[in-house]
């Protein structure tokens, strides 16, 4: 089992910025090392949508909506992936959920997720 805690969540004006961070533990990884890890968001009446996701390799992919806003970068030896958002915008209101994988794995683990609030 994997456990996924957020930080970094709250309110903040547009234009913006608020940094994500999760770690993970678990004593899976006495076995296993951790994959592509990511983050993805849900607003209020929407589906949950893929932000960005990090492979261990440190490959990167965006949503069309993050690319030259958002960063995704991570620390493996801590198992800790971050999220540095800049220029934030009202529409990025959401809650944000850390999501991680085990390399070789097709199990999803998610966080609790925590509340982003941009305010206009």
């Amino acid at each position: 089992q994997v456990q996924l805690v957020e930080t970094g969540g709250g309110l903040v004006q547009a234009g913006g910025s608020l940094r994500l961070s999760c770690v993970a533990s678990g004593s899976i990884f006495s076995t296993y090392i951790m994959g592509t890890m990511g983050w993805y968001r849900q607003a209020p009446g929407l589906q949950r949508e893929l932000v960005t996701t990090i492979t261990r390799f440190g490959n990167t992919n965006y949503a069309d909506f993050a690319k030259g806003r958002f960063t995704i970068s991570r620390d493996s030896a801590k198992k800790m992936v971050h999220l540095q958002m800049n220029s934030l915008k009202p529409e990025d209101t959401a809650v944000y959920y850390c999501n991680a994988r085990l390399s070789g794995r097709e199990k999803d683990y998610w966080g609790q997720g925590t509340q982003v609030t941009v305010s206009s």
